[in-house]
């Protein structure tokens, strides 16, 4: 039997395209014969009667509110009423009660309006396609406007539809789509005392990132690519539909590429994960047979990446979209009409915090200096 061992080795010293909304991944397909959710949409569109907390009136209308935000500075997606520290829900919930949405005593209990989001992201984490679904009063002429008004600059509401009483943002969603950017000289055997701005990766290395990342596609246990997990935990099971990496670009002189990942879904930490392995496979700290072997032995410590490079970039609802077609439904969930907003915000707001984070603060380096005490070994 094969066994791993983490040694631990004297650090050395520290002297694209807009992403489709349907596009990048195959999803469930049901049986054509089976029109048992489609069947249902009428009755689902039918108004909730409306209900009171005391003499306050509870929004009972379902919306999806599509929103984009820069991560920095806040403690990841959700609201935490147990603690002050800011979140991006706790920025859109605030909104919401100035812009006379909800009452103010819904904000502190979400459950009241039924409060969902699609995707969790962590903390310093960004995104270019958020929805959360939540019930609002339906009395705002120009929800956007007035939503964002009350908004600062980093975080922007894009959309706000009515959608069906029975729309639950994170069920609805089949798919996710993540981007994790990061300077090439990461991929690269040597790192030296100082990071090395001048470097390019080779097309050789290019090709064998792109080969590496292939071993995540399909369904395997990523039980050792986040926390608290079993190898026989069925809950670790995920499904990668596509990974690729793109064309590097450089930006202040220092060259960058994206790694793009498509799934069903993502356990906490786990694209983190899968960016630091294939970093250590490509700097020798690791062989490439690690990657299939991380997915089957029991555990492995494996490296996490910065949070800095990780970005949500589409959420699909490819089946929700194809059930409103069928019933000649407006109320589909689609990012085409906002990739404009949505590219010029990553340029605006993204990307130099990714790109000063790098070239400013080292955050890649910095990371680098730690990993380079790291290395794996089978015997």
């Amino acid at each position: 039997m094969r066994t791993i061992i983490q040694c631990f080795l004297c650090p050395r010293s520290v002297s694209r395209k807009p992403f489709s909304s349907s596009a990048g991944f195959i999803p469930y397909q049901r049986n054509k014969n089976d029109h048992s959710c489609e069947k249902t949409l009428e009755e689902d569109n039918e108004e909730e009667p409306q209900t009171f907390l005391g003499n306050i009136s509870i929004p009972k209308k379902k919306h999806a509110i599509q929103m984009i935000y820069c991560g920095a500075g806040y403690y990841g997606m959700q609201i935490n009423n147990t603690t002050p520290l800011p979140t991006i829900e706790g920025q859109i919930v605030s909104a919401l009660v100035k812009a006379q949405c909800i009452p103010e005593i819904c904000s502190t209990n979400l459950k009241l309006i039924r409060f969902q989001r699609c995707a969790r992201t962590d903390k310093g984490v960004s995104a270019l396609a958020q929805v959360i679904s939540v019930s609002l009063f339906d009395n705002c002429a120009n929800p956007v406007e007035v939503i964002n008004s009350h908004l600062p600059p980093e975080i922007r509401v894009l959309g706000v539809k009515r959608v069906t009483k029975g729309f639950n943002a994170k069920l609805k969603c089949d798919a996710r789509t993540y981007s994790y950017t990061l300077p090439t000289f990461a991929l690269s055997k040597n790192t030296g005392s100082f990071p090395d701005s001048s470097f390019r990766l080779p097309r050789e290395d290019f090709h064998h990132v792109n080969r590496l990342v292939s071993f995540y596609k399909g369904t395997h246990s990523f039980h050792n690519f986040t926390r608290g997990k079993l190898s026989d935990d069925p809950s670790a099971r995920r499904h990668i539909y596509s990974i690729f990496c793109s064309e590097p670009f450089v930006r202040h002189g220092v060259e960058f590429v994206r790694i793009v990942v498509t799934g069903q879904s993502f356990m906490l930490h786990q694209i983190r994960k899968m960016v630091g392995l294939i970093i250590a496979v490509m700097k020798g700290a690791a062989t490439p047979e690690f990657l299939p072997l991380s997915m089957q032995v029991s555990k492995i410590n494996l490296p996490l990446a910065p949070a800095l490079g990780l970005v949500l970039e589409c959420t699909h609802f490819h089946f929700h979209n194809k059930r409103c077609h069928y019933n000649q439904s407006t109320r589909t969930i689609t990012w085409e009409e906002f990739m404009p907003a949505a590219e010029a915000f990553r340029e605006e707001k993204i990307m130099p915090v990714i790109i000063g984070g790098e070239l400013e603060d080292l955050s890649m380096f910095s990371w680098l200096q730690q990993f380079s005490g790291y290395t794996y070994v089978i015997i």
